[in-house]
């Protein structure tokens, strides 16, 4: 075990007791769509983006009390995305997490259901955090619905996504695609982390540079993943990109192309860090564990 992956196992402890006090408990009517939340919440997954949250917070001084439930809120949104973009109607996976997709295992209207619960859980988890000011409170809530619900957010991502489906694209658009689907949503993380931590707006905008390019760097090698890995080692269905001829990196630069320019979008998240006058190294090493999926 490296001290990263101690700092992981760490963080995602800290996060799951956090989020087990925030969702209903499976036996609370409805008790299946409890059971359905939680089935999709606590298998466990990376936890990525709590991850930087918690390291980026914690470069600035934010004490984990602070981090939490906003933490736990950005994985809520997370997890509400993949639950709706497992389901038939958009990319119709019947894996998630290494198990069945939430719409497989309780049916579509109830993993419907279970999304929508956990996106607005979320904002009531930063909305409810009495250890952050109320002010803190409100720039962390618009934050969330910027990154999520926007032109520029999530949820645009993924109808940008949809909509490229059986068509050639550009690289740009390709960048502008995952920006949003899988880069917003890790910015979040980033920024929310430096806020709480008082960061200054130099040191902001070099987290945000980090973030973007690590939002990049993390859809990159899942792409590759995709080409490169089996079903069982994903724990989500191996090929389906390909399949649906999405808008892939291998699909326009190739695996080696693809691998190279995840290499150049790392080097550019480490520059950023750089200008950051705080011990960043677990950031990098962040960064650097995302890369070596695919190097």
């Amino acid at each position: 075990m490296t001290l990263l992956d101690d700092y992981l196992a760490e963080v995602r402890d800290h996060v799951d007791r956090t989020l087990d006090g925030l969702v209903p408990r499976s036996d609370v009517e409805p008790a299946r769509l409890h059971e359905a939340i939680r089935w999709s919440l606590f298998p466990g997954g990376k936890r990525i983006r709590p991850v930087i949250l918690y390291a980026t917070g914690e470069v600035f001084g934010a004490a984990r009390e602070n981090l939490a439930n906003t933490a736990a809120a950005i994985e809520m949104i997370h997890t509400f995305s993949l639950i709706h973009d497992d389901l038939p109607a958009m990319d119709n996976d019947d894996l998630r997490r290494g198990r069945a997709a939430c719409h497989k295992q309780f049916g579509e209207a109830t993993a419907i259901l279970a999304g929508d619960v956990l996106q607005t859980l979320a904002f009531k988890a930063v909305a409810d955090d009495l250890s952050l000011s109320a002010e803190m409170r409100v720039l962390l809530i618009t934050l969330l619905a910027d990154t999520s619900g926007t032109p520029l957010g999530m949820v645009a991502g993924q109808q940008l996504d949809l909509q490229a489906e059986g068509r050639t694209v550009t690289l740009s658009e390709i960048e502008i695609i995952h920006a949003r689907k899988t880069g917003a949503l890790i910015s979040a993380a980033a920024t929310s982390g430096a806020m709480i931590g008082g960061a200054t707006i130099a040191q902001m905008d070099s987290i945000a540079t980090y973030a973007n390019m690590l939002g990049l760097l993390f859809q990159i090698t899942d792409d590759i993943l995709d080409v490169t890995q089996e079903t069982e080692t994903l724990g989500k269905t191996a090929g389906k990109d390909a399949a649906a001829n999405k808008a892939t990196y291998p699909g326009l630069l190739g695996l080696d192309g693809s691998r190279d320019a995840a290499l150049k979008v790392y080097g550019e998240a480490c520059d950023a860090l750089a200008e950051i006058d705080e011990n960043t190294g677990l950031l990098e090493a962040i960064a650097g564990r995302v890369l070596s999926r695919v190097q």
